[in-house]
């Protein structure tokens, strides 16, 4: 594709860095102009002919355009504001000289590809690694709406392609729309993204391989993707409008610098940012960060000829007040503005001018040859320039026009024109958008020999092309085509077929150009079968837009489109300006997104602690009892306990107080809140700081175990750093008899416990229904990377590259002390039941703190043999490519492990009914179990020594093992015995000392004693004589 070229992202020839030397501003055009003229071999009459007029144009530009050329006036923004138009803003970026152009190279996308390719086979060499491909990939397609228009033509029929190369698609939307049908008719489910408060349906974007985000209006969705865990999710942002550039240059005259960083943010998180055309990411660099990506080709421009034909029952000659007679000749230009440009309409104007004698005056000395030239900026003096050129070529009065037109004014001059001629010899990258437009017209265009056109326009089948180095050409061939004021019947047929041809021109381009960007950008895992090549794509996929799925309902115009992407964004600015005023720094998401809901959250949060440190302030301003001095001493011993807990108990903790049973569900990243459960039964443990609930009662991980702050660990560990956190002292956390554990990804999964499964789960574990068990709810067999219902092990090996069982034995070895060659693996029978996946489960909390000091040790012993290669390259053996999440997937199925050959019960408790089940009954274990080797009493002597290596030796290499939890063994414990009797005899001592000290004190003798009278009689005293 064209788009895939070495090169920087937005680069300009050298040409252009030099339009700002000293000098006159048309020296290099003068020049480059003299190397065309002798370049094209022109006779000599000819050639002195056009060097007497470019004199004179030289002059007279001069005088007439200097703010053609080089003027950078604001006053083109009012332009801007119906559309981006012709784009004559983007001469800011500056100048361009006679047939130079600016080109668009995606360089560090395609450097991206190109290092990880070589990554992929330099890891390659380490171990071999395999791809089982037992499900198909998944990709996610995000609308703002479903409303009928080009780009859900085009996302219709890319996703079709997509289909048949074996991808699985599902389709989301904020807002319901007749699309719906159509999607669900080609075999695509819809799912309507609502916000409706408490009951706001949410997404697990992880489901996913690739998101494909569509439009401007999409940008809460994409703003979800800034949020861990989706954070590192390869998405595609395809952006058709140009609404909201035309709005920067605004942005930035009001100072609005932050939300242009708001928007900056939000392009940055897409890995590739799609347009449509060249055009659109030259005037989004204010945004690019080096993801910029350019897939050329749309059925915009033959949709909007469609919808202006239907709306538009009136001639639009006459509309113009042209007659029948009349022979309309429209030349067109490219949406680029550069200083050639008038060079190019003079040579035209100037071979056009035989046409003169072919098209005699009426009665009133006006000729029926009408030539319109358009631009897209009324600002400037541009037709000034036109009508002196056309006097100076001596063209009669009233011929040659200069018409500014805008968006919507284009479709009225090409609806009117007879023949449409490309007036720009600039190369291009893609196929001129005003060329669809007029050939979707049904008009004959004459353009210039360029690249891009001839790949599409061929001579005088569907067009006519002129070689841009002999203009004379063009005069021949736009005589042969008119016969007596007319277009002869030959040239209908041409234009016809080239109406046929713009209907569906660069579908294959377009279709290819997605295929290539997720082949290059999308990354599988080993489970996941790889899709077809690019060019197995079936040809019939490739030829024609899906324009029969769409043949039934009704076109909404692009300006309802446009103007719909300014309302959004005339929104968006409404509620950024609010959250200015209200004194908040961030923008609000899309109200119609159900991620809303993280802002209103932070909003109350900081309300609640403002009124909270109000209360807080008033308490202790009030009078209260203080009670004796031993009850204050009380009182700061006890505050003193709870500032140790590392948590503050409220009522959420108190409830779980008496209930035998806490589920903790361990998460990472605000995109994780939405599926997390509120009750007592339930508590958060966050693995990062950073992405805490606010205003709940949720255990931070790093700070009970400061593994978990090594980014490295926390991302290769996962959900095994909150096991490894809670049984860190756990009593200190957890004083429940029974410990469970729940994904928040099986909330998403609908897989999670019920209110009725819940019930069921408490019932059993208090009338101890099966003694010392492990309940589980979410089964392997059911999983989505399992569809072929694989064995243990197979399925094992299928998620992890095929090498999960090696990775087992060799932890096993190391764990163990085993120097033989030994490849062993404990046996996990198939014997029709099931076995446990996504880490929810429950198990006796003693039980559980046997789990963790068998897994301490089989994590440091994986750690060992695949850290190395893992932290200095990112690649594993354990995964086809780069993966932070390298150990989770042998991690997630250790407990079925532990549990089967530790002689624990296994039963399944269906999560929506709350039936219980036994699986792998204990008596037809026997025989089969490793026993031995999973026993308390095996497991608590490893853990010991490898306790007593650690306190004694103090070993300076790298271990992972004491960093995961308590080191304790028998000599901590005299040790710390010792301590203690020594520090109870010392305080005993130092009382002794105290009272020997108070017994050898000398008292001084008495001087004197004080004896205090007794009292008089009151009664006497108090008495009078009568």
């Amino acid at each position: 594709m064209g788009s895939l070229e070495n090169g920087v992202p937005v680069k300009r020839d050298p040409l252009l860095r030099s339009s700002s030397n000293k000098g006159s501003a048309f020296q290099r055009p003068i020049v480059r102009f003299s190397r065309f003229l002798f370049f094209g071999k022109l006779d000599y009459l000819q050639w002195v002919c056009t060097v007497a007029v470019f004199c004179f144009f030289v002059v007279l530009f001069q005088m007439f355009l200097p703010g053609l050329i080089m003027e950078k006036s604001g006053e083109s923004l009012k332009n801007m504001e119906n559309g981006y138009g012709d784009l004559s803003f983007i001469k800011n970026i500056g100048g361009l000289d006679f047939g130079e152009g600016i080109r668009f190279e995606p360089s560090k996308l395609l450097q991206k590809f190109q290092k990880e390719a070589d990554e992929v086979n330099l890891s390659s060499a380490s171990r071999l690694r395999h791809r089982f491909g037992y499900r198909k990939p998944q990709l996610a397609l995000v609308f703002p709406d479903l409303l009928v228009d080009p780009q859900q033509l085009l996302m219709v029929t890319v996703a079709s392609a997509l289909l048949e190369m074996g991808y699985t698609i599902q389709v989301y939307s904020l807002e319901d729309g007749p699309v719906n049908a159509i999607w669900r008719n080609v075999g695509f489910p819809v799912t309507i993204i609502r916000s409706n408060a408490k009951s706001a349906a949410v997404v697990d974007w992880l489901n996913y391989d690739g998101i494909i985000v569509n439009s401007l209006e999409a940008r809460g969705v994409v703003s979800c993707f800034v949020q861990e865990p989706f954070k590192s999710l390869p998405l595609i942002w395809t952006i058709p409008e140009g609404t909201l550039a035309t709005r920067l240059r605004q942005y930035n005259l009001t100072g609005k610098i932050e939300l242009v960083n708001d928007w900056k943010k939000v392009f940055n998180r897409a890995t590739a940012v799609v347009f449509p055309n060249y055009v659109l990411p030259m005037i989004y660099s204010t945004f690019d960060s080096g993801n910029y990506f350019v897939i050329p080709g749309s059925p915009a421009q033959a949709w909007e000829v469609d919808n202006f034909m239907a709306s538009h029952r009136d001639s639009p000659r006459v509309k113009m007040g042209y007659g029948p007679d009349d022979f309309v000749i429209a030349l067109v230009r490219s949406q680029f503005l550069y200083k050639g440009l008038w060079l190019e309409h003079a040579l035209i104007l100037q071979a056009l001018l035989p046409l003169v004698a072919e098209f005699p005056v009426d009665n009133n000395s006006n000729s029926h040859l009408k030539i319109l030239i358009t631009s897209g900026n009324s600002a400037n003096n541009y037709s000034v320039a036109v009508e002196a050129i056309a006097l100076k070529l001596r063209y009669p009065k009233g011929v040659v026009k200069h018409i500014a037109i805008d968006v919507g004014e284009a479709d009225n001059v090409l609806a009117a024109a007879d023949i449409v001629i490309y007036g720009s010899f600039l190369e291009e990258q893609s196929f001129p958008d005003i060329l669809i437009k007029a050939m979707s017209f049904g008009k004959l265009i004459i353009a210039p020999d360029l690249s891009i056109i001839k790949k599409y326009v061929d001579d005088r089948v569907n067009g006519y092309l002129f070689p841009k180095e002999k203009i004379s050409v063009l005069t021949q061939v736009i005589l042969q085509m008119i016969s007596e004021g007319k277009l002869s019947p030959l040239v209908h047929n041409i234009a016809s077929l080239g109406k046929s041809t713009a209907k569906n021109l660069m579908v294959m381009e377009t279709v290819e150009g997605y295929a290539s960007l997720l082949e290059n950008l999308l990354k599988f895992p080993s489970e996941v079968a790889s899709p077809k090549a690019v060019t197995e794509i079936p040809p019939k996929l490739k030829e024609e837009w899906q324009w029969n799925l769409f043949a039934a309902s009704g076109h909404s115009t692009y300006t309802n489109r446009t103007s719909r992407s300014h309302r959004f964004l005339d929104k968006f600015e409404e509620q950024w300006s609010q959250s200015q005023t209200g004194g908040s720094g961030s923008v609000t998401t899309d109200e119609s997104f159900p991620y809303s809901i993280w802002e209103e959250e932070k909003l109350i949060g900081i309300a609640n602690a403002k009124k909270r440190r109000e209360e807080d302030e008033l308490k202790d301003r009030t009078d209260q009892p203080r009670g004796s001095w031993e009850d204050v001493y009380r009182s700061a011993k006890r505050a003193d306990r709870a500032k140790n807990d590392l948590h503050e108990r409220d009522d959420g903790e108190l409830e779980r107080t008496g209930q035998p049973l806490c589920i903790y569900e361990p998460y990472f990243g605000e995109g994780t809140w939405p599926f997390l459960h509120a009750t007592s039964l339930y508590r958060g443990i966050g693995l990062s700081t950073k992405g805490r609930r606010r205003e709940a009662d949720d255990i931070d991980a790093p700070s009970r175990l400061p593994l978990l702050n090594n980014p490295y660990y926390r991302d290769a560990l996962g959900e095994y750093g909150a096991f490894f956190a809670i049984a860190n002292r756990v009593d200190r956390i957890h004083r429940n008899a029974w410990i469970g554990f729940q994904s928040w990804r099986a909330t998403a999964r609908n897989a999670s416990l019920s209110k009725i499964a819940e019930t069921a789960l408490l019932n059993a574990i208090q009338a101890r229904k099966h003694g010392d068990t492990l309940y589980f709810w979410v089964r392997m067999d059911m999983d989505p990377r399992n569809p072929s219902q694989l064995d243990f092990w197979s399925f094992c090996d299928a998620i992890n590259a095929g090498n999960c069982k090696f990775a087992f034995s060799e932890a096993l070895k190391k764990m163990y002390g085993i120097k033989r060659d030994w490849d062993s693996l404990p046996p996990m029978p198939v014997d029709g039941d099931a076995w446990s996946v996504m880490q929810s489960w429950a198990l006796p909390t003693r039980s559980f703190l046997e789990f963790v000091m068998f897994s301490r040790m089989f994590v440091d012993a994986l750690d060992a043999q695949i850290y190395n290669d893992h932290h200095q390259r990112g690649h594993c053996y354990l995964s086809l490519s780069k993966d932070k999440h390298c150990y989770s997937r042998v991690l997630e199925l250790l407990v079925n492990v532990w549990a089967y050959h530790g002689a624990k019960r296994m039963v399944y408790v269906n999560p929506q009914t709350g039936e219980m089940h036994e699986h792998h009954k204990l008596k037809n274990r026997r025989g089969h179990m490793w026993v031995k080797w999973f026993s308390y009493a095996t497991l608590k002597s490893m853990d010991e020594e490898l306790a007593e290596e650690s306190d004694d030796d103090h070993p300076m290499r790298r271990w992972l093992w004491p960093s995961t939890g308590e080191v304790f063994w028998q000599g901590i414990y005299l040790r710390e015995r010792n301590q203690r009797l020594q520090q109870k005899e010392k305080r005993r001592q130092q009382s002794k000392d105290k009272l020997l000290r108070m017994r050898r004190r000398s008292h001084q003798k008495v001087i004197g004693k004080y004896v205090k009278p007794p009292p008089e009689d009151v009664e006497n005293s108090n008495s009078t004589t009568v």
